[in-house]
């Protein structure tokens, strides 16, 4: 009995095992069949479209827009995403190596889905928990992942997108071969700080393109992709050195680096060249107009032909009219000059009676914008110096005060004939003043006197006409009465001379003897917005104008007559090539001055340089190349102005505090020639130590007609004789009368011809 009891319950042991490993079995192939059932609702979009093929061939990216100079070099990008595709020939071999070894180690071995990483995952993360063992996606799946993202599921969110994941890789893998997903890969995949592809990496993290990369800098690269933020080189060096390390490491494991070269590329410190275009870029003042004037040609394109383009996510590539090299040697200008200038600006209002102006400027701006109460409340702020930028704490009062007292300055070059920008430096810098100083108006000072004098030349005055320099006190203008930036006066001066010295009684009675309604009209055909006044004191500059509207006006000095309206983009082309758009820039405009009248007058400016208030650009400078320009000082040194042209450049300047009353108290720091002069001069000193580029800005000016020339045979200065005196005595008393005045607006006549009222 005992015996076949044992029988059976071994018996049933059998059994029972037997119908365990049943249900194990049944278990497994249900959970087989809902594996199999969940992938096939994923494969045909029950959790949502899933790409075909064919849609795999024809992704692509969002791409960044290239900005580049005319000489090629990159000065912006515009983007929704900071991203620039490039091809499979300007990828690294040791580009790729360092990826596959790092990120997906049998990636020339599987078909988009690694068996042995899933295994991995399943029985290392998932099982023991060990979340160092790495993740199982292959590059393919990572490729998908940042092509299309990832959708919430709610509690199935991971297996979905994780199925979607590997099924597009294995689509992925029939519609491009290894070579192509790499590259797509790396144009694809993010590198933190809004950078998304290998080749905008590489220009961030070491100003560079990826064709050029060490093997060092691209071991740094994809050492980024574990963790964006805490591998950022420039954020955590130390992190990202110690991960470029593990992937050097990676690469010798798997033989694409030898032991020895492993060691000593280690050994290096890790070199970074930060390059960020979008805050402190060569041109971020020029870069929102190109981006205005982009967005006004793309739509004419659009209303055209039908074509839409999206300049932030299309990859065109704009061709612009700058000068790289001549806007670095003008950034280079503004550092050297400026820091100079600033020092001195800021000695001058730390005590004394300007120390005292400023802190009532203070007081008022603090109680205009209700923070008095907060005057001495500290904050972390970043403030901009020419040595760098600095954090730090600092009160509501003293930011403010400290703000106030920076000078501030805009510089454009133009091709006079196209109208070409050159260089544009729109401040002193983008990131913390973005006020574009070339679109600011101000008080022209003595920049605008070549505008009466054309308007002069134009109704027949000749460079030997004689204008008076005795003082004068107009009665019906409050007593005002113009004085010379020497204070002299007396005599007379011809009207080369008194343009070539800017003297301003001279030029305030040359104003009498000219048709309001004839300087007027030279204004606005010259292209000034701003109304111009009937007052004497218009004749020394007291109406605002920009700097890019002086350009403009100087640029049709220089041509022979013409107005030119300034051009930005030379062209607009998709990244394969195709032009959108094509400027061929041809020279000329509307006339508005006659040729002899451009001619005169320049030959006049050349003087004001060669012998008159310019002469410190070749004295002080040694600025050789022909030029013809003026300086301008508004009053009470708020505003310092330099005008310069040749027929191939016209260059213009201007300095100033954000508000009048901030200035020097002097013309030793304050006047045009020693303000904004030197920023022309500077920056032309650079161009012809530089062969190419003087080559390019060097034309001299046509030689005059005889009949042009001879009209400056005549002394600059001429005391009055006796009977002049005689006549001025009679006629002192009468000057300022309203009467009078209209007279004086006509052209005068000679003493001779007075004396015997003789007529024109």
């Amino acid at each position: 009995m005992p015996a076949k009891r044992k029988r059976k319950s071994k018996v049933k042991k059998k059994s029972t095992g037997k119908r365990a490993l049943l249900l194990l079995l049944k278990l497994f192939l249900i959970l087989v069949g809902l594996i199999a059932l969940f992938v096939v609702s994923v494969n045909y979009g029950v959790f949502g479209k899933l790409y075909s093929a064919e849609e795999l061939k024809g992704f692509k990216n969002e791409t960044a827009s290239l900005v580049l100079s005319e000489d090629g070099a990159l000065i912006g990008k515009f983007f929704a995403e900071n991203r620039t595709n490039i091809s499979e020939r300007e990828i690294p071999v040791f580009l790729t190596d360092a990826l596959v070894a790092t990120e997906d180690a049998r990636y020339f071995e599987h078909n988009g889905i690694d068996p042995w990483s899933l295994v991995r995952v399943l029985f290392k993360t998932l099982l023991l928990n060990d979340r160092s063992s790495g993740g199982g996606s292959t590059i393919s799946q990572q490729l998908a992942k940042n092509m299309y993202g990832r959708k919430n599921f709610g509690p199935l969110t991971m297996p979905v997108n994780k199925c979607k994941e590997a099924l597009l890789a294995y689509r992925m893998e029939s519609v491009y071969n290894k070579q192509e997903i790499i590259n797509l890969y790396l144009n694809t995949v993010p590198f933190g700080e809004n950078v998304y592809g290998i080749e905008a990496a590489a220009r961030r993290y070491f100003n560079t393109s990826t064709d050029k990369l060490k093997v060092e800098q691209a071991a740094v690269l994809i050492g980024i992709l574990k963790a964006n933020t805490a591998y950022n080189p420039r954020l955590n060096p130390k992190n990202a050195k110690k991960r470029r390390n593990v992937v050097l490491g990676q690469m010798e494991k798997y033989g694409y680096l030898k032991s020895s070269e492993c060691d000593s590329l280690k050994e290096l410190p890790l070199k970074l060249d930060y390059a960020n275009l979008r805050s402190s870029g060569p041109a971020n003042y020029f870069l929102v107009e190109v981006k205005r004037k982009v967005a006004q040609i793309l739509e004419e394109v659009k209303n055209k032909t039908g074509k839409e383009w999206n300049v932030k996510k299309d990859g065109l590539i704009i061709e612009t009219t700058l000068d790289s090299k001549l806007q670095k040697l003008a950034l280079a200008s503004f550092k050297k000059h400026l820091s100079s200038m600033q020092k001195q600006l800021r000695k001058q209002y730390v005590s004394g009676k300007s120390a005292s102006e400023i802190d009532k400027m203070v007081n008022a701006r603090l109680k205009r914008l209700d923070l008095t109460e907060r005057a001495h409340e500290k904050r972390k702020q970043e403030l901009f110096s020419w040595s760098g930028f600095s954090s730090d704490s600092i009160s509501v009062r003293d930011s403010i005060r400290y703000n106030m007292s920076l000078l501030h300055a805009g510089l454009i070059a133009i091709s006079p004939s196209t109208g070409a920008v050159k260089c544009w430096v729109g401040g002193i810098d983008y990131r913390t003043q973005p006020h574009d100083q070339i679109k600011a108006k101000r008080s022209l000072a003595s920049t605008f006197k070549p505008i009466l004098y054309a308007t002069a030349l134009e109704s027949g005055v000749g460079p030997c006409t004689y204008l008076k320099n005795e003082k004068i006190i107009l009665e019906d203008y409050d007593d005002w009465s113009p004085s010379n930036y020497d204070n002299s006066f007396g005599g007379k001066y011809s009207m080369n001379a008194s343009l070539t010295k800017s003297l301003n009684i001279p030029t305030v009675n040359l104003y009498f003897q000219t048709e309001f309604k004839d300087i007027d009209y030279i204004w606005q055909k010259l292209g000034f917005s701003a109304p111009l006044h009937d007052a004497p004191s218009t004749a020394l500059g007291t109406s605002s104008a920009s700097v890019y509207e002086l350009a403009i006006a100087y640029a049709a000095f220089a041509n022979g007559g013409y107005k030119i309206e300034p051009q930005i983009i030379r062209s607009i082309k998709t990244a394969e090539g195709e032009i959108i758009f094509e400027n061929k820039l041809q020279k000329g405009g509307n006339q508005v001055l006659k040729k002899e009248t451009t001619q005169l007058l320049s030959q006049m400016l050349q003087n004001a340089i060669n012998k008159g208030t310019g002469t410190s650009l070749r004295n002080a400078y040694g600025v050789g190349l022909p030029l013809a320009g003026k300086t301008g000082t508004s009053q009470n040194y708020a505003d310092a102005w330099f005008a310069g042209y040749n027929p191939d450049l016209v260059m213009v300047s201007r300095v100033g505090a954000s508000s009048p009353s901030i200035h020097f108290n002097s013309g030793v720091y304050g006047s045009g020639s020693k303000l904004a002069l030197p920023l022309v001069a500077l920056t032309l000193r650079g161009v012809e130590r530089n062969r190419k580029l003087a080559g390019k800005y060097n034309s001299k000016f046509l030689p005059m007609p005889d009949l042009l020339m001879n009209q400056f045979d005549c002394e600059d200065f001429e005391e009055e004789s006796k009977l002049e005196e005689l006549l001025n005595v009679f006629e002192k008393d009468k000057t300022s009368s309203q009467k009078e005045k209209e007279k004086a607006r006509k052209k005068k006549k000679s003493w001779f011809k007075r004396l015997f009222q003789k007529s024109d």
